[in-house]
């Protein structure tokens, strides 16, 4: 999956396709999916949700910029795949899931393959997780209209967000970087992803 799906497509970083085999994809899919959980496609995890293909996890994980010391959140646990690669890379990160089901069973493995260094939360991520702020680096794994302002309120100087923009059918996925002279936004590709639902995203 690494070799064809990642550094294959262009992830230059060594230290995400490192990250990615050292996390078994298998568990954080549904046992009667687990023979394709390294297939080239994003995968159902229940609840409408689904776990992401493994090329956009590694764009999106070599988008943030990270080097190792850094506090992430992200936006969107779904089956806690992201959250773990993301664990291995960063010294903090703080995930936010809607949907209680989804966050409890991510918790459970993680917990099992020792992801010690995540905290998960359930709760409306488009107005982010203030009480950890600051943030290096801001994640979003669904799709949204508009950037949420509170995710820029609490981007920390210099920090990177990467989130899809769009509608509900495809979006773009961008980088937006904090700067001494504001926010500068750059497009690193189509995408699609399920939407992101809060008061600063699409409406329940």
């Amino acid at each position: 999956m690494v070799q064809e799906q990642v550094t294959g497509r262009g992830i230059k970083d060594p230290r995400v396709p490192e990250a990615m085999r050292k996390v078994p994809r298998e568990f954080f899919v549904e046992s009667a999916l687990a023979s394709r959980a390294y297939d080239d496609g994003p995968l159902p995890i229940g609840d409408k949700q689904t776990i992401s293909q493994p090329y956009m996890v590694g764009l999106m994980t070599e988008s943030l910029e990270l080097k190792g010391d850094e506090k992430v959140l992200e936006v969107g646990t779904g089956s806690g795949y992201q959250t773990a690669v993301l664990g291995l890379l960063a010294a903090q990160v703080f995930s936010i899931e809607k949907i209680r089901p989804l966050s409890v069973r991510a918790r459970a493995v993680l917990d099992e393959l020792h992801y010690y260094n995540v905290a998960l939360h359930v709760g409306d991520g488009t107005i982010g997780w203030s009480d950890h702020a600051p943030y290096d680096a801001i994640i979003v794994t669904a799709g949204a209209p508009n950037i949420p302002r509170p995710l820029l309120d609490q981007l920390a100087p210099e920090g990177r967000l990467v989130i899809p923009l769009g509608d509900e059918e495809s979006q773009v996925l961008k980088r937006i970087r904090r700067t001494e002279s504001g926010f500068q936004e750059e497009s690193l590709g189509e995408c699609r992803f399920v939407k992101l639902w809060g008061k600063y995203g699409w409406a329940d």
